[in-house]
C-alpha cells in the first residue's frame, strides 16, 4: 500500500514517543527530575518531554558502562555472538521502521520519504556492515628473532561516548555504534537536544536482541551540560563525534583536561563543487549542485555549499539550477510528495536567514529565494536561496550556514578553482565536473578534501571511509577505518 499524508499523519498521532534516557538497561527520568520540550519544527509545537541529563546521570551510565565492560559479558563475548545480536537489532530497527522514519521526521523536520527510504535503510545497513566485519578482523604475527614469538592484537578501547548530531539523528548514530559496538566496547550514545527520538528508541530495541544492560545507554540532555560531562569525565576511554567544529574543539579541550581520551571528530564542512567549462552534461551537474546543497535543507556536513564554475558556462549552469531552486518548495514533512522540509529549529532558522542577509549586505546578487516559507504552519521553513557573484571572502563562502544557501563564484581556470576551492578552514568533501581525465586526476590529488567526487556528488556507502582534512575533523566514520577509532593494538612477546 501507498502511503498517503493522511496515513503518515494518522500514525504519527498514535505515537507516544519516550523522552526518558536509557541508562543500565531502563528508561529513567533525570535524577534531578528535570526536562525539556521536544519541538517539532514543522509546526512548532511540543512532541514530548525529555530528560535534562546532567552530570550525576553521566556519572551513573559511565558507571553502568564500565561494570559491563569489566564484567567481559560484551567485551569478551565470541565476536560470532556479538555478530548475532547486531544482526537482531538491525532487524529488529528494519521491523520497526514506520515508527522509526516517523520519530526521525518529526523530531528534526525532514520529509517523510528521505526517513522511511534514506535514513532508515542506511542505519539499518551500517549495523548489519559491521556484525557483517567484526569476525572478519585480523591481528598480526611480526617478524621476529628465531626464539621470539610476536603477535599483535586488537582489543576494544573501553567505554566509549558517542556524541551526534541533529541533521542525520539516527544515521549517524549508527556510523558510531555500528563499530564501537561491535568491537566489543560499552556505548553512551549523547543525541543532540534537538533530535532525541529515535536514539532512546533504538537502545530499547537493542536490548530486546540481546545487548546486556550497560552495553548500550543513552544520555539526553543539552551538550554543555552532559556532552561536556561525557568529554571531561576520568572514565570515558574515547568520544566518537560529528558535529561543529567549534564544538569539536571542545572536546579536544576536555581530553587534555581529563585523561587524553581518544577523540574521533567529523565537523564542519563548505564544500567546493567544482564545474569545469568542458563538462558536457550541464543539466546531470545541475541536478547534482542542487541535491548538493538543497537536499535535507541544506543541513548536511559536506554540504556542496559552494560553486566553483569556470565563467563561460556560469550563466548556463545558474540558470539550470535556479529553475530546480524555483521549483523545490517547502512542503509538510508527513507528505511524500515533499522533498524539501524544515529547518531544525528557530534559533537554526534565524542563523541561516541572517546569512542571506549578510550575503546581500556583501554584494552578491541574490537570484532565487531566501524569504521564510509557510509562516501560518508555526514552523521552520525557508526557501532554497542561490547567489552569484560571491567573492571568495565573503563570509557566505567561508562560513558554515547549513542550510538550503548555494554561493556561486566565477572561476578563469582550473587552477584558479583549486585555489579556490582550498580556500578555506575546512576539509571535508569536494566535487568536480569536467570530460578531460588529466583534470579530473589532477583535481583529485590538489584539494585538500577527506572525499572527492569527480562527474558525481555525495555518493558513497559503507565500504569507503568518511571524514575531513584541516579542521573538518580526524579518524573516519565507515569501512573498517572506523575501528581504529574504537580499539588498541597490543603486541604479546613470547619467548620459545
Amino acid at each position: 500500500m501507498t502511503m498517503t499524508r493522511e496515513d503518515w499523519s494518522a500514525r504519527a498521532a498514535k505515537l507516544q514517543p519516550e523522552g526518558r534516557a536509557f541508562i543500565d538497561g531502563a528508561y529513567r527520568h533525570a535524577l534531578s527530575g528535570k526536562t525539556f520540550a521536544n519541538i517539532n519544527p514543522a509546526t512548532g509545537q511540543a512532541i514530548c518531554e525529555v530528560a535534562e541529563c546532567d552530570v550525576a546521570d553521566v556519572d551513573l551510565a559511565v558507571a553502568s558502562a564500565r561494570k559491563a565492560f569489566d564484567s567481559g559479558i560484551w567485551s569478551r563475548m565470541a565476536p560470532a555472538d556479538r555478530k548475532r545480536i547486531l544482526l537482531r537489532f538491525s532487524e529488529l530497527m528494519a521491523s520497526h521502521s514506520e515508527e522509526l522514519a516517523l520519530l526521525e521526521t518529526l523530531d528534526v523536520g525532514k520529509p517523510i520519504t528521505n526517513s522511511f527510504t534514506g535514513d532508515l535503510p542506511s542505519a539499518i545497513g551500517c549495523i548489519q556492515w559491521y556484525a557483517e566485519a567484526i569476525d572478519k578482523l585480523y591481528g598480526e604475527v611480526a617478524p621476529t628473532p628465531h626464539d621470539f614469538t610476536a603477535i599483535v592484537v586488537r582489543e576494544p578501547i573501553g567505554v566509549v561516548a558517542a556524541v551526534v548530531p541533529w541533521n542525520y539523528p539516527l544515521s549517524m548514530a549508527a556510523w558510531k555504534l555500528g563499530p564501537a559496538l561491535a568491537a566489543g566496547n560499552s556505548v553512551i550514545l549523547k543525541p543532540a537536544e534537538q533530535s532525541p527520538l529515535t536514539a532512546v528508541r533504538i537502545a530499547q530495541l537493542g536490548m530486546e536482541a540481546g545487548l546486556p544492560p550497560g552495553v548500550l545507554n543513552v544520555v539526553t540532555g543539552y551538550g554543555e551540560t552532559a556532552g561536556r560531562a561525557l568529554g571531561l569525565h576520568m572514565d570515558v576511554d574515547a568520544v566518537g563525534f560529528t558535529g561543529s567544529t567549534a564544538v569539536g574543539k571542545l572536546f579536544m579541550k576536555y581530553s587534555g583536561e581529563s585523561n587524553i581520551k581518544r577523540i574521533g571528530l567529523e565537523c564542519g564542512g563548505k564544500s567546493p563543487h567544482i564545474v569545469l567549462a568542458d563538462c558536457d552534461d550541464l543539466d546531470g551537474a545541475a541536478r547534482a549542485v542542487a541535491a548538493g546543497i538543497f537536499s535535507n535543507a541544506g543541513q548536511v556536513c559536506n554540504a556542496g555549499s559552494r560553486l566553483i564554475v569556470e565563467e563561460p558556462i556560469r550563466a548556463q549552469l545558474l540558470e539550470r539550477v535556479v529553475a530546480i531552486a524555483r521549483d523545490l518548495r517547502p512542503g509538510d514533512p508527513l507528505d511524500p510528495a515533499t522533498r524539501l522540509g524544515a529547518i531544525v529549529s528557530q534559533q537554526q532558522l534565524s542563523s541561516v536567514m541572517g546569512y542571506v542577509k549578510t550575503g546581500r549586505d556583501e554584494g552578491a546578487r541574490l537570484l532565487v529565494g531566501g524569504g521564510r516559507a509557510r509562516e501560518e504552519s508555526g514552523g521552520y521553513f525557508i526557501e532554497p536561496a542561490v547567489f552569484d557573484g560571491v567573492g571568495s571572502g565573503m563570509r557566505i563562502a567561508q562560513e558554515e550556514i547549513f542550510g538550503p544557501v548555494l554561493a556561486t563564484i566565477s572561476v578563469r581556470s582550473l587552477d584558479e578553482a583549486l585555489k579556490v576551492a582550498n580556500d578555506t578552514i575546512y576539509g571535508l568533501a569536494a566535487g568536480i565536473w569536467t570530460r578531460d581525465i588529466r583534470s579530473a586526476q589532477k583535481a583529485a590529488k590538489a584539494l585538500r578534501a577527506g572525499v572527492v567526487w569527480i562527474n558525481c556528488f555525495d555518493k558513497g556507502n559503507m565500504s569507503a571511509p568518511f571524514g575531513g582534512f584541516k579542521q573538518s575533523g580526524s579518524g573516519r566514520d565507515k569501512s573498517m577505518h572506523a575501528f581504529d577509532k574504537y580499539m588498541d593494538w597490543k603486541a604479546v612477546w613470547t619467548a620459545a
